[in-house]
């Protein structure tokens, strides 16, 4: 089995088992009004994957995991082609009711220069109904990037 196919695979594993339900740590379905921040998030960008973020509520606590794309292209002259990266959980991920706060790990991102870099911090604030935008924390100033939450 090629690399993308195995990597295809465990994000399929990874994300199906959260992406199967809506429902709230109770069993409910999110009630009217309130912001759902559960679920799969996408980012792309001139249509192409950038990461696929999925939010689930396990029990009284959020949980999920980040799957950033690598853009690339043989040559000027050729179109971008995105292939997944490594799926990585979110660390201490905190919710407020607008903006979902969280910790990825950065260490498998480029190594071997990467291994020792410290968790990167991100944030994706809700701006309307399955409507969100994603940032690195630190990054104020940089342009966020748009997200569009599905069933999956």
């Amino acid at each position: 089995m090629n690399p993308s196919k195995i990597v295809r695979t465990l994000a399929l594993l990874i994300f199906a088992p959260i992406a199967l339900g809506q429902m709230t740590a109770s069993g409910q379905a999110p009630s009217a009004g309130k912001p759902v921040i559960t679920g799969v998030w996408r980012g792309e960008k001139d249509n192409l994957p950038i990461v696929t973020i999925v939010v689930s509520d396990e029990g009284s606590s959020l949980s999920g995991a980040v799957l950033f794309y690598m853009l690339r292209r043989n040559t000027v002259n050729e179109p971008f082609t995105a292939s997944p990266g490594i799926p990585e959980p979110m660390l201490n991920p905190t919710f407020d009711g607008k903006t979902l706060q969280f910790l990825v790990s950065h260490r498998r991102a480029h190594p071997p220069g990467s291994l020792t870099d410290p968790p990167i911090r991100f944030r994706l604030t809700l701006t309307g109904p399955d409507k969100a935008e994603f940032a690195i924390d630190s990054e104020k100033q940089s342009p966020a990037l748009q997200m569009v939450r599905t069933e999956y």
